[in-house]
């Protein structure tokens, strides 16, 4: 299934699960002890379906799973693909590749005939890229570079990816301030009522204005978090990525292209 597609069926799964739980236990609980405590002329309490029960504090639930999909999504990845810097990927026929041309090309082949889901780890594809140039030009110097700028194209895309997460760390504070300015409003409203001794509706108002903010400030911190433990996981990545390249590709070829200069020397 297309990742964009994966990330739409989680936010449409996050918006039922999320709106059943509110329909099926926030809002009946929440509105049952609202009542008992006008009844008993006192303010609603401090409860969590209370604090809950707003549909701002919804929509910052349902953000929240979906970001939290994406963050965890994308960090299984990573952690699913570790093991690839374990294996010479290079000893493609099980006796080491020397790192001539031949045992390069067989390399290349190999590679490129593994299954698609290794084939499209970062990884593997910067490996490709790197024997493609180092077959075409035979120069240690341009397959350098193209370690570095295919770990460069890793990185931005990697910033591309997560400017979704991003987004939804900014959105959910925002709808928690809509909440606030909402319930300020309607508190506002109520101040003739308020002044006539009836501050039961303005408490309530208040309530709301205070209680988005406060919900959609912690999930922010919360996802906040995972981003930059996200982050640390990607950068790790982009760094092993050239390690591994440096250690099992460069080092192969750079050993064969002094080889091959102290024989045209002694010749």
């Amino acid at each position: 299934m297309p990742e964009v597609a994966k990330n739409i069926l989680a936010l449409v799964l996050s918006i039922i699960v999320v709106h059943l739980f509110y329909a099926g236990y926030v809002w009946p609980e929440s509105a049952a002890l609202i009542e008992a405590s006008r009844a008993a002329g006192q303010s609603a309490p401090r409860n969590i379906v209370v604090i809950l029960k707003d549909w701002e504090q919804e929509i910052a639930i349902i953000l929240m799973f979906w970001g939290l999909y994406l963050i965890f999504e994308k960090s299984i990845a990573i952690l699913r693909e570790r093991y690839l810097f374990n294996v010479d990927l290079l000893d493609g026929n099980g006796n080491g590749a020397s790192g001539n041309d031949a045992d390069m090309a067989a390399t290349l082949a190999t590679l490129e005939g593994l299954p698609e889901k290794i084939r499209r780890a970062p990884l593997v594809r910067t490996l490709m890229a790197s024997l493609r140039r180092f077959l075409i030009t035979g120069d240690v110097h341009n397959t350098s570079e193209t370690i570095e700028a295919s770990v460069d194209a890793m990185a931005q895309k990697q910033e591309a990816e997560n400017s979704l997460i991003r987004y939804l760390i900014w959105a959910i504070p925002a709808i928690g301030f809509i909440g606030t300015v909402r319930g300020i409003g309607e508190a506002l409203s109520q101040a003739d009522q308020a002044l006539a001794g009836d501050i039961a509706g303005m408490t309530e108002s208040l309530g709301v204005a205070f209680n988005s903010t406060f919900v959609a400030l912690l999930i922010s911190i919360v996802l906040m978090f995972l981003l930059h433990q996200l982050q640390r996981l990607q950068d790790g990545m982009l760094v092993d990525t050239q390690e591994y390249c440096e250690s099992f590709l460069l080092n192969r070829i750079s050993t064969v292209g002094a080889t091959a200069a102290d024989k045209a020397g002694e010749s």
